[in-house]
């Protein structure tokens, strides 16, 4: 197997801390929140900083599951973090002997598991949490969308405030290899008034919608709706994501 443990753009805490700043506008949210409206019990099993999971602790139990211990520090200290269950683990075999209403991985944090092999897995600890009537949601960014996804560097750099360090410029570097499906890219964060550079380098896949169908039937699950992004608008060959919602089968 693949080990996304090994990756230090999750894992770092010198860059953790930036996480967040940079993610602001994560269009999954609200989405997520919405269908969490009837479950008493919802599993992050890729949960980084906790955003999502702490935002729903009021009147459930939750769970959020990640491997990168730098992340989970930051979730503990969020409003409701104290609420929550925080578990450092690896989502391909962890089992909490629990079950839930709602499984959620997203954040595109499945491309991070690189093989097949690794990917089945993930589908299996879903299928092993799930409750008979609950249901689970995932995205992974679509193959077959248009628009490139190898970028120059520092192409697509932009400059927000960190609160400790002042203007910070993020910029993000790919190369798409065809063959393999895979992007390997590196995040950035230069701190304009020091000249202090964080970066680090990751690996993801992406998968068509054909594999994924056939390892949630192989891990016992089932989808009722195939989104094609999070604004509810069904799945269509050059969707830009993929974004099954399912249940057990």
């Amino acid at each position: 197997m693949s080990n996304p443990n090994d990756n230090s753009l999750f894992t770092d805490p010198d860059l953790a801390q930036f996480y967040d700043l940079a993610h602001r506008q994560r269009v999954d949210f609200d989405y997520c929140i919405e269908l969490a409206a009837d479950a008493k019990s919802v599993l992050d099993v890729g949960c980084g900083t906790g955003e999502l999971i702490a935002a729903l602790a009021e009147g459930r139990e939750v769970v959020g599951v990640d491997p990168a211990g730098a992340m989970l520090d930051i979730a503990r200290k969020r409003q409701n973090g104290a609420q929550a269950r925080w578990v450092e683990a690896d989502a391909r075999n962890v089992r909490l002997e629990q079950r839930f209403d709602l499984i959620v991985l997203t954040g595109h944090a499945f491309q991070v598991f690189l093989t097949s092999q690794d990917q089945l897995a993930i589908f299996k600890t879903i299928a092993g949490h799930l409750k008979p009537s609950g249901r689970f949601i995932l995205d992974s960014r679509n193959p077959s969308f248009s628009a490139p996804k190898s970028r120059e560097n520092k192409t697509n750099s932009h400059i927000f405030t960190y609160p400790e360090l002042g203007e910070i410029q993020m910029w993000n570097q790919s190369n798409y290899d065809e063959a393999t499906r895979i992007l390997t890219y590196q995040n950035g964060y230069d701190v304009l008034q020091t000249g202090q550079s964080f970066s680090q380098r990751a690996q993801i896949l992406y998968t068509p919608k054909k594999e994924l169908a056939a390892m949630i039937a192989e891990a016992g699950l089932v989808v009722d709706e195939w989104l094609g992004d999070w604004d509810g608008s069904s799945f269509h060959n050059g969707a830009r994501e993929i974004i099954p919602i399912g249940r057990l089968a």
